[in-house]
């Protein structure tokens, strides 16, 4: 087993206890939005039944117990935030999924589809605020006041940033005039503000006076982060990643990828400019020439490359924190591993 097996293997299921401690013996009035909230966390099915499913990689918590560590504090300082950040990262799911009109999320119904718009609504706007309760339990850690406020301003301009990111990106999706410097300005909100904040946050549970480069480690992990995503949008196999592949090119989402290649001159370029600029939606059957054009202009290649800059710039970060060797060389093969996922 590997340094960050064993890690995760010790601290996933002590986040997953923080998490839980928000979601029991509530009203029985209460049980049927618990319940739905219990099901988008993938610890119960909608009846009520214990269940295991999916439930992602819970990258942003751990990240934060890892940065905690890096700096120097004993990791289960920092569970209240790790709690508060995956919270807030499912808040935005449940309301994302709204929004996107994604049947699916980790294989399964999502919840709007399954109950209805408005209470997905309620539920992710529960989460909202439970994801806020949670992060509070920093005040019986010992932290001090001043860092317990600190962590609650950036939790709550992250909130906001992942709303602005949201909106941009659908915005996007109806406008023609949208460039790279748009696209890299639209996904430090809606990716890079939660990573960098749960990087930022073990650092303050450390008390770390490098807390922003471990910021500018998640910001630039989340930029990287964000471009596999849209590599797998458009490439990725379902089965892998639990939605629908190729749905970003059918709702006209403006990936890095498409953005590069919609750019390019040249009849290729032009004939792509012609299918995004088409007031008729777009349909599976318009799927396999679009596909050959984006690989006719060099798009995936493209944005691998983007994705392995970024992750070098998460790298160097990582290195001037100073922090403790080890668990810097276990951030760097999360890196690694996070940047290989559309290979």
């Amino acid at each position: 087993m590997n340094t960050m097996d064993a890690f995760r293997r010790v601290w996933l299921p002590r986040i997953e206890a923080e998490m839980r401690e928000w979601f029991q013996q509530e009203p029985a009035p209460l049980r049927p939005l618990y319940r739905m909230m219990r099901y988008h966390l993938g610890w119960e099915d909608l009846e009520g039944r214990s269940l295991d499913a999916a439930k992602g990689k819970r990258l942003r918590p751990l990240l934060t117990l890892m940065t905690a560590q890096a700096a120097g504090a004993d990791p289960a300082r920092a569970l209240p935030a790790a709690a508060g950040v995956e919270l807030i990262h499912n808040f935005s799911l449940i309301h994302d999924d709204i929004e996107d009109r994604s049947p699916t999320r980790r294989h399964r119904p999502t919840l709007w589809s399954l109950l209805g718009e408005a209470q997905a609504i309620n539920a992710g706007d529960a989460m909202f605020a439970i994801a806020h309760l949670a992060l509070l339990r920093l005040r019986q850690t010992g932290l001090p006041p001043e860092s317990v406020l600190d962590a609650m301003h950036i939790f709550d301009d992250t909130c906001l940033r992942l709303t602005e990111g949201q909106f941009l990106d659908m915005d996007f999706e109806t406008r023609l005039d949208v460039d790279l410097e748009d696209y890299l300005f639209m996904i430090a909100g809606k990716t890079a503000a939660l990573i960098a904040t749960a990087a930022e946050l073990g650092a303050i549970v450390a008390q770390s006076p490098y807390r922003h480069a471990y910021r500018t480690f998640g910001h630039e992990l989340g930029i990287s982060f964000q471009i596999e995503d849209d590599i797998l949008g458009i490439w990725g196999e379902e089965a892998l990643t639990g939605k629908s592949a190729t749905g970003d090119i059918l709702t006209r989402k403006k990936t890095l990828p498409v953005l590069y290649a919609l750019a390019q001159p040249g009849p290729a370029g032009d004939q792509l400019r012609a299918y995004y600029a088409r007031e008729a939606p777009l349909t599976p059957a318009d799927l396999p020439p679009i596909l050959e054009l984006l690989a006719e202009l060099g798009a995936r290649d493209y944005a691998r490359e983007q994705g392995r800059l970024h992750a070098q710039a998460a790298l160097d970060a990582l290195v001037s924190t100073q922090g403790d060797p080890q668990t810097l060389e276990m951030l760097s093969v999360l890196v690694k591993a996070l940047i290989d996922r559309a290979s």
